[in-house]
């Protein structure tokens, strides 16, 4: 046998049994006790903007495409939404200390209006996630008026 082909044959050997090897999954709720709406209404015309083009990369529940069950993809997609989460998680919003969860309400604004957010490698796979200029001065201005609201009711007595 030649060595390409003893290469080939290796390397799909190497790709059947990644296969077995799953990465966790992100399936738990997106609202909850500790989601952002807790502490700040979230209009149904943002919600519905942040479901499409944010949650899965920024919540507790992601929406898996039909690739992620394929490795070394899915390993990608993990490692993506876990880095995701860690920047910021609306999930997980009310456990953040106030000066965090300020600044991340002013990065949500300043991501999305120089279209840095949602990734471009996520809307490529996902163009319905695109935002249009009227969406993003939605989601800016929401996210930069709940900034104020959350920096409110944080600070009150008690929290």
């Amino acid at each position: 046998m030649k060595t390409s082909a003893k290469i080939l044959l290796g390397l799909g050997a190497l790709l059947v049994v990644a296969q077995a090897i799953r990465p966790m999954s992100n399936h738990g709720t997106v609202a909850g006790p500790n989601h952002l709406a807790q502490l700040a209404p979230v209009p149904a015309e943002v919600d519905a903007i942040l479901q499409r083009a944010c949650y899965d990369c920024h919540s507790n529940a992601t929406t898996y495409p039909w690739y992620a069950n394929v490795q070394p993809v899915g390993w990608w997609l993990e490692k993506h939404v876990r880095d995701g989460k860690r920047h910021l998680n609306f999930s997980e919003f009310t456990t953040y200390p106030l000066k965090r969860a300020t600044r991340k309400l002013e990065e949500t604004a300043e991501e999305v209006r120089k279209h840095g957010m949602p990734l471009a490698s996520y809307t490529w796979m996902h163009p319905e996630a695109k935002l249009t200029e009227a969406e993003i001065k939605t989601l800016a201005e929401w996210a930069t008026n709940t900034r104020r609201a959350v920096g409110a009711a944080l600070s009150a007595p008690g929290k």
